[in-house]
């Protein structure tokens, strides 16, 4: 016999952050709802959980329908359940932040979305239920995480170099680095390889391209090495 609880139970949502690097700009991707309510409002994409489904399957799930997204870096940021934030009634949401390489993950309107576009993560237009809390509770874990965590290569392709690398770092945390400070300390990791090609920009002198040590810096976190910019 099946079991009968005692107590309604509310409905399960999982929402979506994602952040991508747009030139020097750290960007959100949001999603025009189709359907009521706030219907033609912009909003973060996510859906509801299914029976079956766990978390983050549900999460990934969704930003492959609604945006297109797939294997991107994704991980769990909060839980929002105040009894109010939406009006069909008791919905808990579990929220995730998800990094993105724009040239690798063009956003495209799904089936349960009108439309999708990159905002500029400090200046969204004004968001649907409570996404706006969310977005806010997203930017301060990057801006946190990012300083211990090797986040800023998520944002950017392969190969890369110094100044681009910098260019994020400053992005996420809105503030301007110092230039030689910055280089010294990444370079003291030792955890970017240099590599021989050279990004030729449309005006000044080459630069050396580089690559993230994925498999030096997990041996490194594992002899207990702190990463800190």
């Amino acid at each position: 016999m099946a079991y009968s609880y005692r107590y309604p139970r509310p409905a399960v949502t999982a929402d979506c952050v994602v952040f991508g690097l747009d030139e020097a700009e750290l960007s959100v991707l949001l999603v025009e709802r189709a359907e009521a309510p706030f219907k033609g409002a912009w909003a973060l994409p996510g859906g509801f959980v299914r029976q079956e489904e766990a978390l983050e399957a549900a999460a990934r799930r969704e930003l492959a329908e609604e945006a297109g997204l797939t294997d991107l870096f994704l991980e769990q940021l909060y839980t929002f359940g105040d009894p109010g934030r939406d009006p069909r009634g008791r919905v808990i949401t579990v929220a995730y932040y998800a990094l993105v390489r724009l040239a690798e993950h063009p956003a495209r309107a799904g089936s349960d979305a009108a439309a999708v576009r990159w905002f500029p993560a400090r200046r969204p237009p004004p968001l649907a239920f409570d996404h706006a809390t969310i977005l806010a509770t997203a930017l301060e874990r990057l801006r946190g995480k990012v300083r211990y965590k090797p986040l800023g290569f998520e944002l950017l392709p392969p190969k890369f170099t110094l100044s681009q690398l910098q260019t994020v770092y400053e992005a996420v945390l809105g503030v301007t680095l110092d230039k030689r400070n910055f280089r010294k300390k990444l370079l003291a990791y030792d955890l970017v390889r240099p590599l021989d090609q050279q990004l030729q920009p449309k005006v000044g002198r080459p630069a050396r391209l580089y690559a993230f040590d994925r498999a030096r810096y997990r041996r490194l976190e594992r002899d207990g090495m702190l990463f800190e910019i």
